[in-house]
């Protein structure tokens, strides 16, 4: 058997991940753009919501599957969607077509990122993988400076159609190297039949909840929404029972019994919820707020992504020396402190200062992410690799849909209240401000309002992001883990 080459490999895991840091950067930045052209403010978040959706309902499937067949074959299908659903979101005509096509996106990106890590996890110790995560993540460092920069220029020279083409020839060349490069290693897995209606149950129990979310954020506590999560508990609830019987389950609920991954979990879920405030609304900000181009409203983010690199690779240096709970506090704390500085900021400050205010963010966020999904993997036997590290990435992007939603709610309530206070303002306005291209159309006197109104809906939105990262810290002290945590609580099997 041909022996896998781990720098080639380890060089897909970094484009896999630059991909999605790059679709992400680009899509931030682009997205007022996109919501002037296609006229869609009022359904913005579902382009957001719906990749996450999708994105949420296949992980957990993927990382069974990569346990059960391999890592490779999985990795394999997840990207050529990921390629497919992107082709279509280049080619979309209106904001229902891009919708639909994000979802496409969101299947395939459902196994890139959970595999991905799976993979490092796969060909390196547990004191190596920390180090080498943190390698991976000076891809968010490229894309951050790559994405807003080619974003903002295509945007201002061709059309936000390319940014998504963008993401083709690159997972072409993923593809290649993957399928030339990474050759599994053969190690015994359980001839037993895929939990099917598991698998069922449990994609019900997420579509269910969360488009339920998506539509408290669009109509409020409606009887549809009522409805949707009465399906989605009825599912779970199913879903156990299935799994209590199960041969092999898709999740093993005696993962849960493990105090060390449902806190680490917990705390990944709440801090990507607050991520999402940080990358969804900075741009809207920059550019309708301070009337900065698509270029430099998306290359304010660039800091936050430098800064996680030096985030993670203090992590891995701080998980052979602390306890978990010490490191967890000490990631959180500097998260926090970026976090205030948005919460305080005047309307009017410099866009220079978010320069400082996003890299404070963007170290504790990278060492917080190293932490939890390291220390999520290290809970764990091989056997159950792929399962631990998708179902961390699942609570993740569970925490990103449903922060969306409800900051949208906030969000739109706030600026709707607002707007609703001045008759004359013409109904299309919010949609003209936040397209640079449209902005400067608009009289001065009524820019000026619309900013104004813009900027309280933003500081209503920090003001309870920064509630994320306090819950998250107030799970982090019910820690009983006081030893550093470098090596794995089980033996692998």
């Amino acid at each position: 058997m041909k022996k896998t080459n781990v720098k080639a490999v380890t060089a897909a895991v970094f484009i896999a991940t630059f991909m999605t840091a790059i679709e992400g950067t680009i899509v931030t930045t682009a997205m007022p753009t996109i919501v002037g052209s296609l006229k869609g403010i009022s359904i913005m978040n579902w382009v957001f919501s719906i990749y996450l959706l999708t994105n949420a309902m296949f992980t957990p499937i993927y990382g069974k599957l990569a346990d059960k067949i391999g890592r490779k074959p999985i990795f394999i299908l997840g990207t050529a969607i990921f390629i497919l659903g992107s082709a279509m979101c280049g080619f979309s005509f209106s904001m229902l077509s891009l919708i639909i096509s994000r979802a496409v996106q969101g299947i395939g990106a459902g196994a890139m990122m959970p595999v991905a890590f799976t993979i490092i996890a796969d060909l390196y110790s547990a004191e190596k993988r920390a180090k080498i995560m943190g390698f991976t993540s000076t891809a968010w460092g490229v894309a951050s400076v790559v994405g807003p920069l080619a974003g903002g220029f295509i945007v201002d020279i061709l059309s936000w159609h390319w940014i998504f083409f963008i993401n083709v020839p690159i997972g072409f060349l993923l593809l290649w190297m993957i399928l030339f490069f990474f050759h599994e290693e053969k190690y015994d897995r359980k001839a037993s039949k895929m939990d099917v209606w598991g698998s069922l149950l449990l994609m019900g129990t997420l579509f269910a909840f969360l488009i339920g979310v998506q539509y408290l954020g669009d109509e409020g506590f409606s009887l549809r929404v009522l409805l949707l999560w009465l399906i989605s508990i009825a599912c779970l609830v199913f879903f156990i029972q299935v799994e209590k019987r199960a041969e092999d389950p898709v999740i093993s609920l005696d993962l849960f019994k493990n105090q060390a991954f449902v806190i680490v979990n917990i705390v990944a879920a709440f801090v990507s919820g607050f991520l999402m405030a940080v990358e969804v609304y900075i741009p809207m900000w920059m550019q309708g707020v301070l009337g900065m181009s698509a270029a430099i409203g998306g290359l304010v983010l660039a800091p936050q992504s430098i800064l996680w690199i030096i985030g993670s690779s203090r992590a891995s240096l701080w998980m052979g020396k602390y306890s978990l709970k010490r490191n967890l506090l000490m990631s959180l704390t500097i998260t926090l402190l970026g976090g205030l500085c948005l919460f305080f900021t005047p309307q009017n400050t410099p866009f220079f200062f978010f320069f400082v205010y996003l890299g404070i963010i963007g170290a504790g966020m990278g060492a917080t992410i190293v932490l939890t999904t390291v220390s999520a993997q290290n809970s764990v036997g091989k056997n159950q690799m792929g399962v631990a590290t998708s179902f961390n990435t699942l609570v993740r992007t569970l925490g990103q849909t449903i922060m969306i939603a409800l900051l949208g709610i906030l969000f739109n309530y706030t600026t709707n209240r607002e707007l609703a206070l001045d008759h004359s303002v013409p109904k299309d306005a919010m949609n003209q401000l936040v397209d640079p291209a449209t902005a400067k159309l608009l009289p001065d006197a009524l820019r000026e309002q619309l900013r104004g109104v813009l900027y309280n809906g933003l500081h209503i939105v920090y003001g309870v992001s920064l509630g994320l990262i306090l819950i998250a810290g107030i799970f982090v002290l019910t820690l009983r883990q006081k030893k550093a945590y470098t090596q794995r609580i089980k033996t692998e099997k």
